[in-house]
């Protein structure tokens, strides 16, 4: 599997806040226990940031010695491959779920230690029913016993259901949520379709947040206060500046 080489580009180098908060994130995910190795990351709608934590968070994972498998499942919108100026894929999940490669053939070893990526490949015509099928499930199990951590970036559920199908083969999902964006009742809408995959709701991570304002302590407060016993705690200053997915 370790054929292909590709190199990630990381256009800013994270600030010391943003790191710790990224390593805080880890340490949250690995507090979820030895079972917890396939996990997904979704949001409420685009532009929340995402992609951003899901990749950051698998990168975090392998600089402390982790084997991880990075697969952007957001195949309707991609947005992995520009932001981090990757190039030379040839193959992507697409391939894999539409049976026209191998699961050799779509991933790709990085310049980053301990970090396998599956890129998105094509726009297929049908993600929902090509992520719905036993060729993903049986793969996804196969993963468990080869990586320490799958981290799995999918669309945003508020928008389509692929996310709530890919979470059906998970052991974990934690929901990206940007300050100051999402009503409480779209956000208890979206969690309530987490719940009926089945799969447990890791947390939810509260991204692009000014911490040192009236609005971090605000937050803290309320969502603290609203979702309790299955909120996850993230911290940084304005974590999370990719505007995009």
């Amino acid at each position: 599997m370790d054929t292909k080489v590709i190199t990630i580009n990381r256009k800013t180098k994270l600030d010391f806040k943003t790191n710790e908060a990224y390593k805080s994130l880890r340490s949250n995910m690995e507090f979820c226990g030895n079972n917890v190795k396939v996990i997904a990351i979704t949001s409420c709608v685009p532009n929340e940031g995402k992609s951003s934590v899901s990749f950051n968070l698998a990168i975090s994972m392998a600089e402390a010695g982790k084997h991880v498998l990075f697969i952007d499942a957001d195949m309707r919108k991609s947005v992995i491959l520009g932001r981090y100026q990757i190039t030379k894929i040839s193959s992507g999940l697409s391939h894999f779920l539409a049976g026209r490669r191998d699961i050799q053939d779509v991933i790709y070893s990085t310049n980053i230690r301990g970090l396998h990526i599956i890129p998105t490949g094509p726009v297929p015509p049908n993600p929902s029913e090509l992520l719905g099928t036993a060729r993903f499930k049986l793969v996804l199990s196969k993963f468990r016993d080869i990586y320490d951590y799958v981290i799995i970036d999918t669309p945003p559920l508020g928008s389509v259901i692929d996310s709530a199908i890919i979470a059906q083969n998970c052991d974990g999902v934690a929901l990206v949520m940007e300050a100051r964006t999402i009503s409480r009742k779209f956000a208890e809408r979206v969690i309530e379709q987490i719940r009926k995959t089945g799969c447990p709701i890791l947390g939810i991570i509260l991204n692009k947040v000014e911490m040192g304002g009236k609005y971090g302590k605000y937050y803290g407060r309320y969502y603290g206060k609203y979702y309790g016993k299955y909120y996850g705690k993230y911290y940084g200053d304005y974590y999370g500046n990719d505007s995009g997915d």
